[in-house]
């Protein structure tokens, strides 16, 4: 966060513990895409059906074979005076069996042409599911990560400062999609599931209920099986979602401070740092796979058992003669349509396990209360002549009694410039936080033009307000994008005026591709002092009556500095204007100099007087007229090529 800054501390806004309550919260999101659900869910229910209706059709045509081979067999060797009461035993007629000899093998080609049609169904019906299910299940992963992103956008600085990048990233990803595997597969698998199981149970009631009693009582003990593998692998899951978000920060992290690591020689103490982290995730992973190793062969014993006592009550059925061996054959399918959704519910156990976790993660942030955001009645701050107000101003950080600051009180007309000395964790940059309401003030109040920020929206207060940090970040793209970034519709000729003010035309027009040139990843083609000068340019581009200046040249050589403060100097003007430095030279000319120490505004003034009036400040010019004095004794080595590059 920069001088000044959180360093650490706990911030507003914090972390909550994940809740329950996530997953059918989710499940909810189904509601914004009805028509893709109906789709899948209507395709899945007509070939599930289709998938139910084969056995009896298989139950057919075993029949009628069995029928037409009886028949052709007793009608080709019964002797002719015994065939009559032969076929008075077999409760049949002549006719009958004459029908099925005659008609076996178009009564079979019959009902394999069923089979065939009601395949085809199904497997139309079960593309369209999974497309449908897939686009749903994209849908929703697409509203989520837009939720989640923008509520990152607008959550406050107090919310970073104590939750890791690593973490974040893994939510709006990995938890995310999840969520989506189960929203398009679990939920299906669920639903597909339900309707065998009900449809099964039913039709082998209808076929057999001795037998179907039989594994009814086996139905609940699988499912408490499954509830209790659920409540135990919650968790776990959990678990692994935090070890993986440690992970990813470790990552994270390291490659974006790699400059660092090679040139301090720390490769094997990353690497150590990462693996350790890995090797956390591995074995939390492998605790859950050992529960869930478990769960599957219980699922297949149970199965198991179901099909032993069918095999054995069916088969003395058959042998009484009270069950025909089509009846049974169709009976075992309805068993398989019985028990292996039982299994899938196994794997949905997993997914929607994980799914539950990362839900409530996702949704943790979504629940997030905003620290700083707009009143409900707050207005469009109007065009600002930049007078700003600090009234009896106190700050602390969430769960810190200490103030950062206290008691700080101070005004700036409009134009004048306002520079903030003090040494390190006195409460400079805290100060140039609460006026774009980074941060809200604990006590107190700060006010633009006698408009207090806390009533006025966010947007129409930061678009009047242009900020240099100490820290540069710039994007992906091209210079003029991010000159450009606060301003995406200037014109060329806006971009490089802006960018001419704070010395950065030369050394773009300098690059072969111009101002459109890429500056890689965070601006790593650039030097310190080039990507200061363009975030300078990107402040300027906005032309706002408040101009912020964290230290603004710090990355810069002393000619380039010179360029720039004689820049600033002049687009100051008629600015109101807050700059901290470290070189105490580039601040002389302030109309008002605020000298912190500790939290509290110590003296104010004048250059010319608080030499006089404040001893700290005094001692800081003093100390910084020595080292400038050796410096300028240094000027011909200072203005070789190496030194003059920024």
């Amino acid at each position: 966060m920069g001088r000044g800054g959180p360093g650490g501390r706990p911030g507003r806004g914090g972390p909550k513990q994940p809740s329950n309550g996530g997953l059918p919260r989710a499940i909810r999101y189904i509601g914004k895409h009805r028509r893709t659900a109906f789709f899948a869910y209507s395709a899945l229910i007509i070939a599930t059906l289709a998938q139910l209706a084969i056995p009896t059709l298989l139950q057919n045509i075993i029949t009628a074979v069995i029928n037409g081979v009886k028949a052709q067999s007793f009608l080709a060797m019964a002797p002719g005076k015994f065939r009559d009461a032969l076929i008075a035993v077999q409760k049949t007629s002549l006719a009958q069996l004459t029908t099925d000899a005659n008609n076996a093998q178009s009564i079979l080609l019959s009902a394999g042409a069923i089979i065939v049609i009601f395949a085809a169904t199904r497997g139309i019906f079960s593309f369209v599911q999974t497309f449908q299910a897939e686009t749903m299940s994209q849908g929703i992963a697409f509203d989520l990560r837009n939720a989640l992103f923008a509520k990152l956008q607008r959550l406050s600085f107090s919310y970073y400062d104590q939750n890791q990048t690593g973490q974040l990233m893994i939510r709006a990803t990995d938890d995310v999609e999840k969520v989506r595997l189960f929203l398009g597969q679990g939920m299906l698998i669920v639903l597909q599931a339900i309707v065998l199981i009900v449809g099964a149970l039913l039709l082998a009631f209808n076929s057999n209920v001795a037998l179907t009693l039989v594994i009814l009582p086996i139905l609940p003990i699988a499912f408490v099986l499954f509830l209790g593998f659920g409540a135990m692998a919650f968790p776990l899951f959990a678990k692994v979602q935090i070890k993986l978000g440690r992970l990813n920060t470790v990552l994270q992290e390291n490659l974006a401070g790699i400059k660092v690591v090679k040139a301090f020689a720390r490769e094997p103490q990353e690497q150590q740092k990462f693996d350790i982290a890995a090797t956390d995730l591995m074995q939390q992973s492998i605790a859950i796979t050992k529960r869930f190793t478990v769960l599957f062969p219980l699922t297949q014993l149970i199965a198991q058992v179901g099909a032993a006592a069918i095999l054995y009550f069916g088969g003395r059925e058959i042998l009484s003669g009270d069950l025909l061996l089509a009846q049974y054959q169709t009976f075992s399918l309805y068993l398989i349509f019985i028990f292996l959704p039982v299994a899938q519910l196994g794997f949905v156990i997993n997914i929607a396990a994980q799914a539950a976790v990362s839900a409530n993660r996702v949704f943790q942030i979504l629940d997030t209360k905003n620290e700083v955001a707009d009143k409900p009645n707050a207005v469009a701050l109007p065009a600002v002549q930049g007078h700003v107000e600090f009234k009896d101003v106190a700050f602390r950080y969430f769960g810190n009694s200490d103030p950062v600051l206290a008691g700080v009180t101070f005004e700036a007309k409009p134009g004048q410039t306002v520079a903030l000395l003090g040494a390190t964790g006195s409460g400079k940059t805290t100060i140039i936080n609460l006026l774009p309401r980074f941060y809200d003030v604990s006590e107190g109040s700060v006010l633009i033009d006698g408009h207090d920020v806390r009533d006025v929206t966010i947007d129409s207060l930061r678009q009047q307000i242009g900020i240099v940090l100490q820290e540069t970040n710039l994007f992906s793209g091209s210079i003029r994008d991010n000159i450009a970034f606060g301003r995406p519709d200037a014109t060329m000729e806006e971009v490089i005026s802006a960018a001419t003010a704070a010395a950065a035309h030369e050394f773009i027009t300098g690059f072969p591709e111009g101002y459109d040139t890429p500056v890689g990843e965070r601006g790593t083609t650039l030097s310190g002092g080039q990507k200061q000068r363009i975030a300078i340019a990107r402040a300027l581009l906005l032309d706002p009556r408040i101009l912020i200046l964290d230290d603004s040249t710090s990355s810069v050589d002393l000619t380039t500095e010179s360029k720039i403060q004689a820049a600033l100097d002049r687009l100051m003007k008629g600015r109101t204007s807050f700059v901290i430095a470290q070189r105490i030279t580039t601040v002389l000319k302030a109309d008002q100099i605020l000298v912190l120490d500790k939290g509290k505004v110590v003296a104010s003034g004048v250059h010319k007087d608080l030499m006089e009036d404040s001893p700290i400040y005094a001692e800081i010019y003093n100390s910084q007229l020595v080292g400038d004095t050796h410096e300028a004794s240094d000027a011909p080595i200072a203005a070789t090529p190496n030194a003059q590059q920024a």
